[in-house]
This record gives structure tokens, sequence and C-alpha cells, in this order.
């Protein structure tokens, strides 16, 4: 299918930044320091896996308030070996001990939002270690000498980053010592633009390469790596950790329940992804125990409107887009989840022709204010708490991945984004998230905390996101890639949370649909519904809610209210942190794109 540019609103004649374009690599993320590290990797003759997981790693370091290692990550990838697209299942379970029953008898109602109850098996270190073993060509060492050294050395450390301390400083000195003791040197948080130093994190990074320091092969020490990492002293340390009781985001102090046997009973691996063909392009992501097919589901109810009906840009494009998305985001709620037994999720029903179209008929010209999720007939559909305020005896604490809702909250943690490819075809989409700063205390022989992915499963049996021992959360990391004539054409993705799938659809529209470059896709006027109970502590939602950019436009903004949506401006550039990097089959050659909003996002390439 060709766009139709002219069936869009045109974009700027200037964007923020250049698409880059080139054939030798491309690097993009939400940290410069990041993409600038994997570019080096490309430049030293490493493949696009050794690039990623070397920026990932930075990640760690220069993002800390966005992701960690304690944290968790998903991804998508294809060799130019086998362009078929496999998804890197980095999203741990939630521990042995993490049963309704237990977390009902703590007086808990919600998985909290902070503290290492909230906390699933750690699984972005372990993600990225395989990847790297089946994937890449680099030594460990030399893979994670840039982090180690930024760790070490020290880094510069964000204004945001630094507003976060700021914002948690009193929950530091007050609940969480450990974690004063690290973010809070003398006394004070630091200001952006101090030297930061992560030297316990350093150390750890450097345990795991000397874990292999025995090891006949490469693939054996980087394996001497990961039984370190989840059997060995990282393991060790985090239970002894957790067992100690401390502050939650429902004000109480309880104890984790994450085991040295949790960590070391799982292992990150890899899967086929959930796919919809649709505008020419195969669109692929991970599967219903994550957020992913929301996207597959609003393209396919969206692909029965002509072009000039569905672009963002305009009242009635933007309205139908947001009405689609509630309409996906309700299916998540009933029906997605990772499963004890049964079934399953019918993913065949949901991304069917026939369930799109019925789904398509519920869009009219007003803003729907109702939860309406479908009926698929095989399982039964979930009706989840729809609250609309958070609990009064909530701590003051920070929780989970920000929506509008709380534009400005610095102390809600988020996520980061990585895409790369080189020369030779690899082509890898990945995002981590969690283990925040402020998700729980540091663990101090570690120098890092754990995440809080727990927190968006319910404690109702029913639910099929319910908390079960041995399974994953439904997370909202939901990275994307691409093909064209089933050959590896584009990687994206972005932090938010729920907003992920919502602003990546805009991208695609625009892209697929309006003939905009990557760069001019990304800087377009961004929207998302918060119409759906929200994937974080503690869980509210606006009922007919739409955040918009101021940019969309004064009669834009007012025909959605006229239609009934509940409209919250979000200044002019506020919304989504896209990057995006792409290879044409045909040509082999390459382009890339990152997000302008709060000046970090970066693409580099030749």
């Amino acid at each position: 299918m060709t766009a139709d540019p002219g069936a869009f609103v045109a974009p700027p004649e200037h964007t923020t930044r250049p698409t880059l374009r080139g054939r030798f690599g491309m690097c993009a993320s939400t940290h410069w320091v990041a993409s600038a590290v994997a570019q080096s990797v490309l430049e030293r003759g490493g493949n696009a896996f050794d690039a990623a997981v070397a920026g990932g790693f930075v990640l760690h370091v220069v993002e800390p308030h966005l992701n960690g290692p304690g944290g968790d990550m998903t991804g998508l990838f294809a060799t130019a070996d086998d362009p078929r697209p496999r998804v890197l299942v980095g999203q741990g379970p939630a521990p042995a001990g993490a049963s309704i029953e237990h977390y009902r008898a703590e007086g808990l109602d919600l998985v909290p939002g902070t503290g290492a109850l909230a906390a699933a098996v750690p699984g972005a270190v372990d993600a990225w270690l395989l990847l790297l073993r089946d994937h890449g060509t680099w030594e460990l060492a030399d893979v994670l000498a840039p982090a180690i050294e930024y760790a070490e050395e020290g880094h510069q450390i964000s204004a945001r980053a630094a507003q976060t301390v700021t914002a948690t400083a009193g929950l530091f000195r007050e609940h969480w010592p450990t974690s004063a003791d690290l973010w809070l040197p003398e006394g004070r948080p630091p200001g952006a633009g101090d030297v930061v130093r992560l030297t316990a994190y350093a150390t750890t990074l450097r345990r795991l390469v000397g874990a292999g320091a025995g090891a006949r092969d490469r693939a054996g020490r980087i394996e001497a790596a990961r039984d370190a990492w989840g059997s060995g002293f990282v393991a060790e340390a985090v239970e002894a950790f957790v067992a100690t009781p401390h502050r939650h985001s429902d004000g109480a102090d309880h104890a984790g329940v994450l085991a040295r046997a949790d960590m070391a009973g799982w292992r990150a691996g890899y899967e086929e992804p959930a796919t919809l063909d649709v505008h020419g392009v195969t669109v692929c992501k991970t599967g219903a125990w994550g957020q992913g097919p929301v996207l597959l589901q609003a393209l396919a109810i969206l692909a029965g409107f002509a072009d000039d009906e569905v672009d963002p840009s305009t009242g009635a494009g933007a309205h139908r887009v947001l009405e689609a998305l509630k309409l996906a985001l309700a299916d998540r709620d009933a029906h997605y989840g990772d499963p004890a037994d049964g079934p399953g999720v019918p993913l065949d029903v949901l991304l069917s022709p026939a369930y799109a179209a019925e789904r398509r008929a519920l869009i009219g010209e007003a803003a729907s204010h109702d939860y309406r999720p479908g009926d698929v007939g095989s399982t039964a559909v979930y009706l989840p708490p729809l609250l609309t305020e958070a609990p009064d005896d909530s701590a003051d604490a920070a929780v989970g991945e920000p929506t509008v809702g709380a534009v400005g909250d610095v102390r809600r943690g988020d996520t980061c984004h990585l895409d790369v490819v080189d020369r030779w075809g690899n082509l890898v989409s990945a995002t981590p998230s969690g283990g925040w700063l402020q998700s729980s205390p540091t663990i101090p022989e570690l120098g890092f905390c754990l995440g809080t992915r727990l927190q968006m499963t319910w404690l109702d049996e029913r639910a099929p996101s319910a908390l079960r021992p041995g399974r994953l959360p439904r997370t909202t990391l939901s990275p994307t890639l691409v093909l064209r004539d089933g050959r590896p054409w584009c990687a994206l993705g972005t932090p938010g949370g729920d907003q992920q799938d919502q602003w990546q659809l805009l991208y695609l529209l625009r892209v697929l649909r309006g003939g905009y470059s990557p760069q001019q896709a990304i800087d377009a006027p961004a929207l998302h519904t918060t119409s759906m109970p929200g994937s974080f502590w503690p869980r509210t939602w606006t009922p007919g809610g739409a955040v918009v950019e101021d940019r969309l436009g004064e009669e834009v903004i007012a025909d959605l209210e006229r239609r009934g949506h509940v409209v919250t401006r979000a200044g002019d550039w506020s919304l989504g942190r896209l990057s995006a990097v792409a290879r044409d089959p045909a040509t082999g050659l390459l382009e890339a794109a990152a997000n302008p909003r709060g000046e970090q996002g970066y693409a580099v390439g030749r």
C-alpha cells in the first residue's frame, strides 16, 4: 500500500532535526550517550546486537530514574541471516511467594507501586546477556566497558534525573537510608550537570565479567555472568536485602518475597511475535502477556477508515484514533495476561477482520465514557475496578510510569528505548524499564534497586492478569518491529507506560498512511487516552479522558471537546519519546530519527 501524503495534514517544512540517512549503521535511543556508545561499537566492528547491549547497560547509568538493572526489558529483533522476527522475553515472573493470599494478608487491595513487594524477578540483565551470547560477537568485558566507565568515573546527571532525586529526597532520608547514602552525597541531592558516580554498580559489573575468568570460550564467559546474576552473589544479596521491611506506597512497611530460588529458576528466552498484516507491512509485537497487541488491534480497527479519516492532526481523525484506542485498551484489561491454565488469550479472534469490524462499528461521533471490552466467546470478560481517585492513605512515594494525569511529577518512573540497525541487516528494538532509583530502596552492595512490575497485576483471581506465582505480569513494555515484503524494515518504540502503543500508533499512521518521514512523524503533535484503568498504582482512570499537546491546535482541541472528550492540555512538547531506525530491504539504505522532547533523545549514524 502506498501512502497518500495529500490525505493527511502536511507536516511543517522544517523538522527539529533531520531524518538521518546512510548505509553503515544507525542507533537511536532516549539518551544521547547511549546512542553514541552504541554507534561507537558499530564503528569498531561490532554488530547491532553488540551495540544494543552496550547501549542498554549505559542506559542503566545515565537514565537511572527511568530504568535499572533490577528492572525488565522486552525486545524484538531479526538477524541478517534469518529475517524471521523474534521476541526477546526479558520480563521476569512473579516470585513463588507472591500470592494473592499473602498480599491480602498484608492488608493490601492493590499491589503497591513502590517497594519490594512489587518486584518481579529482574529480567533485563539476563535478557541483554542472552542476546549478546546468541547474536553478538564481542566479549562481555568489552561490551560492559562503557557502562563501567560511566558508573566508575561518573557522568553528568540530567536535569530530570536530578529533579527526581530532589523530589524523593524526603522518602530517602526518612524511610530508605540506603538510597539516601547513594543519591544524597553530603546530605543533598545532586544538581543538573553534577558528576554522579555509581561505584557499587561498577563493582557489580566487574564481578559479572570476572565470573567468567575461568571459562573456555566467549559463550562460557557470558553464561558464567548469567549464573553469577541469577544464582550467585547478585541473587544472594537481593534475597537478604528484601527480607527487611521497608516503606511501600500504601504507607506501610512490608518485607519483600523475592528469593534467590526465584532468580535461579528463571532465564530470559525467545518466542514468536504476535503479528498483523496491514497497509502493506507486517507489524510485530510481543504476545498478549504484554500490552503489545493493543497496537495491532487499534491498527486493525482503523484500517476500515479512509486515510483522511484517521489523521491524528484533524478533529475527526484524532477522535477516531482515541476511540479505537479505548476499545483496544478495554480488551487489554479484559483479556490479556499470562494465564495459569486454560486456553490462553484468543488473539486469533482479537486480531481477526470480523472482530475489528465489530469494534469499528462502535465508534460514533461522540466520545465514549464507558469501559467497553468485547466478548470473544472463549474466555470470560473481566471487569476491572474502575477507580477515579487514589486511596486516601497512600504514601507520598514514587510510583509507576507517568501519564499526563501526573505531568511534571518527576517522582514517577518511566522507561527507556533503544533501536539499532547495522550495515549487515541486523535490526533490534528494545524497551528497558523498571528498577528506577525511586522504585524501592537501593541494595547497597549491588548499587541498584529492584523493579515494581507486579503493580500491574490484580489481587483478583478472576482477572486474566491476576497476581500468580511464576506468571508474567501484563507488562506495558512494547517495542515494535515492522517487516516489508517479509524482510525487516523498521524498529521503533517509546517510553510511556500505557501510552507506549498509543504514541507508536500515531507514528505508524503518519508514516504508513500519511507519507511522513520518520522525523516528521516523531515531531508531529501527540495525544493519548486515559479512559482505561491505569497499569500502575493506584490504577485510576479518567472516563473520556484525552491528553493532547497544545500544538494540535485550538480548532482540533475544541472539536474534541465538542465531541465529549475530557481534554487535558499537556503543553506544546511533552508527549512521547519515540525513536526509530529503518533499513530499506531492497537497497540496504538506512534511516534513523529520535524524539526532541526533553532534549535528551538522539539518533546517530552514517
